[in-house]
């Protein structure tokens, strides 16, 4: 791994030099508080939501209005039907989206934004190792989330009586939310990279993507065209109901190949373009 030159300013901490020895540590230390917040906040709904299941009954259940199922909410019942469409296939993923949008538009647009870029390719790193980098410190942060909100459901899993879900189907679903971020993290920085929009530009285009998507994952059952649902990412995140079916090899595969296409491509256009332009 190629270390960018570091000269240590007077008053720099020591943190801040010993994280700033690879782009890589230097922007995880960067955003740490930002990573921190996002992994919290969404900690925090989902054990809000995954609270209410005590407290579901048969009417509940019975009352969901026919258009949220295809959302996951056609097993209120069951802990893993009810967690698969309250917490996991409602807010906790859009969530995900968010953070990939917001942190993927800052790995590259906002410093192409600001003019920090070219200060920084100043630095003995080529163009293709700084993306990598920033990307792996976002997928560091979708991990961080991800193993929040893991510990999360199990903290509460015997309270909330959830015990029928197995520790490996949570952790399967987890790892499917941070693969969920990373998507997304990989669209934004591959748009901020390919084509030096502006941070707030490609945030925009990437969250508007991603609610579209998620809306037809959801209303696709609902005009008959299930078909649809295998073009978006949800449906490899949760429709194989990895808290009821544990780890779906296929599913993920499909999120990671997504995830790999849009870094190469991004990063293939962003060696090959003039800065600025």
């Amino acid at each position: 791994m190629t270390a960018v030159s570091h000269t240590a300013q007077p008053g720099t901490s020591g943190p801040a030099r010993a994280f700033g020895r690879t782009m890589f540590t230097k922007t995880l230390f960067d955003n740490r508080r930002i990573f921190t917040v996002w992994a919290l906040a969404t900690g925090l709904l989902a054990v809000m939501y995954a609270g209410f299941y005590p407290q579901i009954t048969a009417d509940t259940a019975s009352s969901v209005p026919e258009a949220m199922r295809g959302f996951g909410f056609d097993d209120m019942t069951s802990a893993a039907g009810y967690l698969q469409g309250a917490v996991f296939g409602l807010l906790v993923p859009l969530l995900a989206t968010f953070y990939g949008a917001a942190t993927g538009a800052r790995m590259i647009s906002a410093d192409e934004e600001s003019g920090y870029l070219e200060l920084l390719l100043a630095h003995p790193i080529a163009r293709t190792r700084l993306l990598l980098h920033r990307f792996t410190a976002l997928a560091a942060g979708a991990l961080l989330i991800a193993a929040v909100v893991l510990g999360a459901m199990l903290a509460v899993r015997s309270s909330a009586k959830l015990d029928s879900i197995s520790v490996a189907a949570f952790t399967a679903q987890a790892v499917n939310l941070a693969l969920l971020a990373l998507v997304f993290g990989a669209l934004a920085t591959a748009i901020g990279a390919a084509t030096g929009k502006s941070r707030a530009t490609v945030f925009g285009i990437t969250a508007g993507a991603g609610v579209l998507a998620y809306a037809i994952n959801g209303f696709a059952p609902q005009i008959g065209a299930d078909w649809l649902r295998y073009l978006t990412p949800f449906h490899y995140y949760i429709g194989g109901e990895p808290l009821k079916n544990g780890f779906q090899l296929t599913d993920a595969a499909v999120l990671v190949a997504a995830t790999a296409a849009l870094i190469g491509l991004g990063t293939w256009r962003f060696s090959h373009r003039d800065l600025g332009r």
